[in-house]
């Protein structure tokens, strides 16, 4: 007998519920708004089991035994807060970041090669993953006049889709949906635009394995592509939370030229590989902002099957 799929609540009921927290959100002053987010994402942890568990697991699998079992549940409480305290922070972003007064709230670290590299002819792929505030990323180098095109999944709320590629498109950004993506990227590139993509979730069993926290972990090999094919440096960059008080810090863990792989043996796996490296040094430098919940080594790397020897190979005496 087939399972009955979950009812979900209407999209327009959930959309109006957002619109509404929003707008209390955005009437309150900041440090409520924070103190609040705080209790939700206390909430969500205790109420939240089947991803507090792969949290917690993936934990084990990212550090082993360098954490102790009240680490990780330490850990795992304050990815909930964080991103309780993310969704406060879109919410004032888009009424107290500006041209004028960004360095109030953003920090740059290891960036002039990146601008160097944006107002160069070269195309330039920036990549991450679900660390920190992936969103504010792409805002702020549209702040600056860079416009990158970011690759994004449309949410399944059509309404909640609109609402936050109205955030995401406020400084110029452009957003290009993942379903029948390659040719407008491979275009934008071939142009020398730049393109921004996350590339840290499990991509099934035929994705490209490469180890990340020391385990093969599923990845999409896109991304390695592209930078081969138009000889595109990859900026592998974040922004984490600094505080409580709408700050972040923007930086750079690598600047990649994919010219350094083609002498490897897998030019397409070496250079996954240097991007997995690079985006793990950042994430290790503040663990309760990744989003451990997604179960990032769903998918493990398959031994091959060996073919059963025919009926003459089996006959054929061995040498």
């Amino acid at each position: 007998m087939a399972r009955k799929r979950k009812r979900r609540p209407p999209a327009l009921l959930v959309y109006l519920l957002v619109r509404t927290v929003l707008c209390v959100l955005q009437a309150l002053p900041l440090k409520v708004c924070y103190r609040i987010a705080s209790f939700i994402g206390w909430l969500a942890y205790h109420l939240d089991r089947r991803h507090r568990d792969v949290a917690l697991e993936n934990l084990r699998f990212a550090f082993g035994s360098d954490l102790t079992d009240d680490d990780r549940q330490r850990i795992v409480r304050n990815v909930y807060r964080h991103f309780a305290s993310v969704i406060v922070d879109m919410a004032f972003i888009v009424r107290k970041l500006h041209e004028r007064n960004w360095r109030q709230y953003i920090s740059l670290r290891g960036q002039e090669d990146v601008v160097r590299l944006l107002l160069s002819d070269r195309p330039v792929i920036l990549q991450s993953g679900h660390f920190g505030n992936w969103e504010i990323g792409g805002y702020v180098f549209g702040l600056f006049g860079f416009r990158p095109c970011s690759v994004a999944r449309t949410l399944d709320n059509p309404y909640l889709e609109r609402l936050l590629r109205s955030f995401r498109v406020r400084t110029g950004q452009r957003i290009i949906y993942k379903k029948g993506a390659f040719d407008k990227v491979d275009s934008i590139l071939r142009q020398g635009g730049t393109i921004a993509i996350l590339n840290d979730q499990d991509a099934g069993s035929r994705g490209l394995f490469v180890e990340f926290f020391g385990r093969p972990a599923s990845t999409h090999k896109g991304p390695a592509l592209l930078a081969l094919q138009h000889n595109a440096p990859v900026v592998v960059g974040y922004a984490v939370r600094l505080d409580d008080g709408l700050r972040y810090e923007m930086a750079t863990s690598a600047v990649l030229d994919p010219s350094d792989s083609l002498e490897a043996t897998n030019p397409v796996k070496h250079f996954t590989q240097r991007t997995a490296h690079a985006l793990e040094r950042a994430v290790r430098s503040a663990p309760e902002q990744y989003l451990w919940l997604h179960r990032r080594w769903k998918h493990q790397p398959t031994a091959r099957r060996q073919r059963r020897p025919s009926p003459e190979q089996r006959r054929r005496p061995a040498a």
